[in-house]
């Protein structure tokens, strides 16, 4: 386990041998997701980063019961 001080800016540093485990460098994205008290932190792929947020805008008009009952033969 590792321990860091968090700076007065709410920063902290990821050591070295976490950084290598999960392949992450300077300028790559990292993702938390809070489970009760504890933070998962993963790496973000530049792919998923970047076409996820564009194509999930446009599926909304996809999504109405209309649609549904449309496609469900499919």
């Amino acid at each position: 386990m590792h321990v860091r001080k968090i700076s007065e800016k709410g920063q902290i540093t990821i050591p070295k041998d976490i950084r290598s485990a999960i392949g992450i460098k300077p300028g790559d994205l990292i993702a938390y997701e809070l489970r009760g008290e504890t933070v998962k932190l993963r790496r973000v792929k530049p792919f998923e980063s970047l076409f996820h947020p564009a194509i999930s805008e446009t599926l909304e008009e996809w999504n109405s019961p209309e649609d549904e009952e449309a496609f469900n033969d499919l």
